[in-house]
């Protein structure tokens, strides 16, 4: 009896107030990465996991804690282990010593937003030669942006 009381007098932990746990947003990206890798779109996995491409966005970005059920699910249709989105959390290994956390590209991290998805099917609407021109294009920018002195006569 005096267990439930402290539950229901317990402050609620909100998104608003604490923030996104570490670990679900490590998971979360790890499951964006595995996805990304395994060049399977966002809808292509929520189709097979039974939930919206909405609801695995909320997930890849933690703004949805994944389940240990739908965990297991996603892992089985990317074909890993479980155990595969926890890689590289601190205090994670079995012999005990700390793993550093794994670095995301920041690429990666893009194609999988909504910014990148629209960016990369609008390309992929292009004529092959049309679409390389754009990219050197874009290489180019990149280039002028970068080292903005070096194509100036001094």
């Amino acid at each position: 009896m005096h267990y439930q009381k402290a539950l229901l007098d317990a402050p609620r932990n909100t998104d608003a107030d604490f923030g996104r746990h570490p670990v679900d947003q490590h998971v979360g990206n790890q499951i964006a990465l595995v996805r990304v890798q395994s060049d399977i779109s966002q809808a292509q996995l929520a189709r097979s996991i039974g939930v919206s491409f909405q609801q695995l966005q909320k997930y890849e970005s933690a703004k949805n804690r994944v389940s240990a059920s739908m965990l297991y699910v996603i892992a089985q249709s990317l074909g890993v282990p479980v155990s595969r989105f926890f890689r590289g959390l601190p205090d994670n290994a079995e012999s005990g010593d700390p793993i550093p956390f794994l670095p995301v590209d920041e690429r990666l991290h893009f194609i999988a937003s909504a910014e990148g998805r629209r960016l990369i099917e609008a390309l992929m609407h292009l004529n092959p030669r049309v679409r390389g021109r754009v990219s050197s294009l874009i290489s180019a920018l990149g280039e002028e942006l970068a080292f903005p002195d070096l194509g100036k006569d001094t």
